[in-house]
C-alpha cells in the first residue's frame, strides 16, 4: 500500500494553504510535522490490517529548485527542507508494526506545471535538474526514489540517470490525459518502451497517476510487455480532465467503491501491479475500500 492525494487532503480536508502546491514546508514547523503524522497514519493503519508492506512518499513532489526558488527557497534552504521532509516519513518506522517492509519514498514532481509541458528539458538537462533533489535523497533514509505526473519521455528518462547516478532505485510515473495519451501525445506503451530503452530499464517498475482509471484502462495492451513494466497505480477519484481539475473550486472526491472495483478490474491488464494508492481527491477513505477489495480478492 502507498498514501494517496496528500496535497488535495490538506487544502480541502485541513484548509492549510499551499503556495505553489508545495507542501514540503510543512516538514519544518511542529504543527506541519503534526498535521503530516496525522496524514501518514492513515496508510500505516490501513496497510498494517491489510497485512502489507507500506511505502510513504515523502511530501517532496515541489521540492524541486524552479518550484522553491517561487517559494523563496535557494538550494541550501531547499536542501533542510528535503531533509526535514524525509525524516518526518522516516521517523514514522519506529510505529510501524505491521507484517511488511516499511519503505521511505522520495517525492519527485515534474520541473513544470504537472499537467503541461511548460519546460521542456532534453534527457542530459533532466538529469542534472534533478540530480539536485535526487543526490539530497541519497543522503537520507530514502529506499527508493519516485517520480509522479511526468508528462514526457525526456524528463523520465533525466530522472532514471539521476537516480542511477546516485545509485538509488527509481520508480517512474506517466500522468495521461482523458485520452489515454501523455500530454506530449505518446501513448504509454511508448513512453515507457522509451524510457527503458534509453536507460537499459534500470526503473524498478513504472506507474500511472493523476488520471481516472476511465481514461487510461482504453490504452492497456492485454499481454504486452511494456504492461508487465507497470506495478504501481495512484488514480484520482473524479472523472474531471487536467484542465478541469485545475478549474476546481471544491474537491470532487469520486466515488471510493467504483474506484476500487476499476482497481481491481485492472489486475487482468496489469499483472504486475501490486502498489495501490490514490491521487488528487483521493484520500485513506478511497486506499480503505482498495486495500479492502484487494485483501477479499485474495482470500476468496
Amino acid at each position: 500500500m502507498t498514501d494517496a492525494g496528500l496535497e488535495t487532503w490538506l487544502l480541502f480536508d485541513r484548509g492549510i494553504e499551499l503556495p505553489a502546491f508545495a507542501a514540503y514546508p510543512l516538514a519544518a514547523t511542529d504543527e506541519g510535522k503534526k498535521v503530516l503524522t496525522e496524514y501518514y497514519g492513515y496508510y500505516m493503519d490501513i496497510a498494517a490490517r491489510a497485512g502489507a508492506a507500506v511505502e510513504l512518499a515523502a511530501p517532496t513532489w515541489r521540492a524541486n529548485p524552479d518550484w522553491a526558488a517561487t517559494l523563496g527557497h535557494d538550494r541550501e534552504t531547499l536542501a533542510r527542507f528535503i531533509g526535514d521532509a524525509v525524516g518526518v516519513v522516516d521517523g514514522l518506522r519506529g510505529r510501524w508494526d505491521g507484517e511488511g517492509a516499511f519503505l521511505v519514498g522520495g517525492a519527485v514532481g515534474p520541473r513544470g506545471d504537472g499537467y503541461t509541458i511548460d519546460v521542456a528539458m532534453s534527457q542530459d538537462e533532466a538529469a542534472n535538474y534533478h540530480a539536485f533533489q535526487v543526490d539530497c535523497f541519497a543522503t537520507t533514509p530514502v529506499d527508493v526514489v519516485t517520480a509522479m505526473t511526468i508528462c514526457y519521455v525526456d524528463e523520465a528518462v533525466g530522472i532514471v540517470r539521476a537516480a542511477q547516478r546516485a545509485g538509488l532505485p527509481v520508480v517512474i510515473s506517466f500522468t495521461v490525459e482523458t485520452d489515454g495519451r501523455l500530454p506530449s501525445g505518446m501513448t504509454i506503451g511508448d513512453a515507457i518502451e522509451a524510457t527503458d530503452d534509453a536507460t537499459g530499464a534500470y526503473a524498478t517498475h513504472y506507474m500511472l497517476n493523476c488520471a481516472h482509471p476511465s481514461h487510461f484502462d482504453h490504452a492497456l495492451e492485454r499481454g504486452a510487455a511494456w504492461a508487465s513494466r507497470i506495478g504501481a497505480l495512484r488514480a484520482n477519484a473524479s472523472t474531471l480532465s487536467h484542465a478541469e481539475l485545475d478549474e476546481a473550486e471544491e474537491l470532487d472526491a469520486g466515488d471510493p467503491d467504483d474506484l476500487a472495483a476499476r482497481y481491481a478490474d485492472l489486475r487482468t491488464l496489469l499483472p504486475s501491479l501490486h502498489v495501490v494508492g490514490g491521487c488528487c481527491g483521493t484520500d485513506h477513505r478511497h486506499v480503505e475500500k482498495i486495500a479492502a477489495r484487494f485483501c477479499a480478492d485474495r482470500s476468496a
